[in-house]
């Protein structure tokens, strides 16, 4: 079976609009475009090329898709993620049916993107490796269709733009596997799956009165 991975960068308040240009999506009237750039180092190169170094496809919204095929295939040979990006097979979530996908190797979903994605992993083949596509995750995420996180928090808040999570991501726990921080402060994290959220209590065993009237008002 194949996994879902994600991998994403993130401020220290979730947003992860736009790491790679001012022009990637100013949407929503979005002005940090590019803000992955001054902390990027050697240290997050090699987080990269970690997570590219098993076989993957790649598992792409369409807005992410359009960034990556109006960039990757004009890298040239000397970028070592053009070629990689040119090479593997691109699944594509798109709600428009006629989009054309110009990009080689590039396939539609289909119009039922979380019966594809199951389809897919239950199949024999590479992980599937999300970048970006901040909307379709949400899709992901809701249908509990995630087994591995790959997430790099950078020292920033910007404030507003798209979020890694919405309101309806399911609950899950995760385990850290791995934690590194780069020298310009971002922490690189490997989260996988760790079962069903579990909770526990810090409460007294016999509720005060103060405590039962705090609830009571809570209504």
């Amino acid at each position: 079976m194949r996994k879902v991975i994600v991998g994403a960068f993130v401020s220290l308040d979730g947003v992860m609009q736009a790491p790679g240009g001012p022009e990637e999506d100013p949407v929503g009237g979005f002005e940090y475009g590019g803000w992955v750039a001054p902390y990027f180092d050697e240290k997050m190169g090699e987080a990269v090329g970690e997570m590219f170094a098993k076989p993957f496809d790649l598992l792409l919204g369409r807005k992410t898709y359009d960034i990556f095929a109006a960039h990757w295939p004009y890298a040239g040979a000397d970028d070592p993620i053009g070629p990689l990006f040119d090479r593997i097979t691109k699944f594509v979530a798109t709600r428009n049916a006629d989009f054309k996908l110009e990009w080689q190797n590039s396939q539609s979903l289909g119009p039922d993107v979380v019966a594809a994605v199951k389809k897919l992993k239950a199949e024999e083949g590479p992980d599937l490796l999300t970048q970006g596509s901040s909307d379709f995750l949400q899709t992901l995420f809701k249908h509990d269709l995630v087994d591995e996180m790959y997430v790099s928090i950078f020292p920033l808040i910007l404030g507003k733009g798209k979020r890694l999570f919405g309101s309806g991501a399911t609950p899950v726990a995760l385990k850290l596997v791995s934690s590194k921080t780069s020298g310009t402060g971002t922490t690189i994290n490997k989260y996988i799956r760790d079962g069903d959220v579990r909770t526990g209590s810090f409460e007294f065993d016999q509720p005060t009165e103060a405590e039962l009237r705090r609830r009571k008002n809570l209504t």
